[in-house]
């Protein structure tokens, strides 16, 4: 093999060096954005992009972002700015592009808001549609009862918009649609009728706008719609009919209760009758001892007892006797 010449292993030696140098300095400076934002009137320093290389801030989307910014017309957007936005975890493009929409709506937000929504973890580009474009929230079918006791189903929409001051640490959907149907179930059941309801439907959303309860959340209520309103149930005779039965049931429980009470004394007034009886063989051997009473006394009691029994038995076999046809 030939041997290679001692200058041209120094030229290679010297070579491999500097082409990973050119690797690293067009990484650490990229250049083309450098242009980029030079040529778009956005001008960001070399420095600034070598420190976000640096700092593991991606140079495209925050020059991205500042290039739409400054042909948007928007003040205020600096790269510092973009960059603590990135860097405290919150989509800069986002908000960059819900910063174009506002002004384009003639809606003031600042950058410092549109971050502070951001990192709260809303979307605040969907935020700022909202804002110019109202949505429309479907409640669920809520049943109410008025006062003559008919059920009633309604179902109402909600037309509403984002309130940008409120975006931050206002309630959501969830509370306004909690809100509007205690509102249907509170104006149904205040109504005397239900056909009171039905005629006019529009008590409904008039009296549930009046108490203003977009307060505290992150939108603003512009209409509340009644779709439709169905009868339901007699709730009003279901009820009464539960009670009757709850008092039949008492009542039966406490006929039970004296009859019982009844039987008990009863057997109680007999229980005396019988130990009554038992007492009379003691007081006649009492009063034969004490010469109060006679043999022929006895006797006459004893016939006139047996003449009882006597009349008793003949009472009861005439009883048992068939009547004689013809009779």
């Amino acid at each position: 093999m030939p041997e290679l010449d001692p200058t041209a292993i120094g030229a290679i030696g010297l070579l491999i060096p500097a082409v990973v140098l050119l690797f690293v300095v067009l990484y650490l400076v990229p250049v083309p954005l450098w242009i980029a934002a030079w040529s778009s009137g956005a001008y960001v320093g070399l420095l600034t992009l070598v420190g976000m290389r640096l700092r593991r801030v991606p140079p495209s989307t925050i020059v991205t972002a500042r290039i739409s910014a400054v042909k948007a017309g928007l003040q205020g957007v600096s790269v510092n700015d973009l960059e603590a936005h990135y860097l405290a975890g919150g989509n800069v493009v986002r908000v960059v592009n819900a910063l174009i929409s506002a002004d384009k709506a003639n809606i003031e937000m600042p950058f410092k808001r549109a971050a502070a929504i951001d990192l709260a973890g809303r979307d605040v580009l969907e935020a700022v549609k909202m804002s110019v474009i109202p949505k429309v929230i479907n409640t669920a079918r809520i049943a109410a009862v008025a006062k003559d006791g008919i059920q009633l189903m309604a179902v109402s929409r909600v037309t509403v918009r984002t309130n940008i001051d409120r975006l931050v640490g206002g309630a959501g959907e969830e509370t306004i649609i909690a809100r509007v149907g205690e509102g249907m179930v509170s104006t149904i059941g205040s109504a005397a009728t239900h056909k009171d309801v039905l005629e006019n439907p529009d008590h409904i959303s008039k009296n549930i706008l009046s108490r203003g309860l977009d307060a505290g959340t992150a939108y603003e209520i512009l209409s509340i719609d009644i779709a439709d309103v169905d009868v339901g149930d007699n709730i009003g005779a279901k009820l009464q009919i539960d009670q009757a039965n709850a008092d039949k049931q008492i009542a039966q429980a406490k006929a039970e209760e004296r009859r019982a009470m009844a039987v008990a004394l009863e057997q109680e007034m007999r229980a005396r009758v019988v130990e009554a009886e038992a007492e009379v063989p003691r007081a006649m051997a009492e009063a034969f001892r004490q010469g109060n009473l006679g043999i022929m006394d006895y006797y006459r009691m004893k016939n006139i007892q047996a003449d009882s029994s006597m009349r008793e038995s003949i009472a009861d076999g005439s009883k048992d006797e068939p009547t004689p046809p013809g009779r």
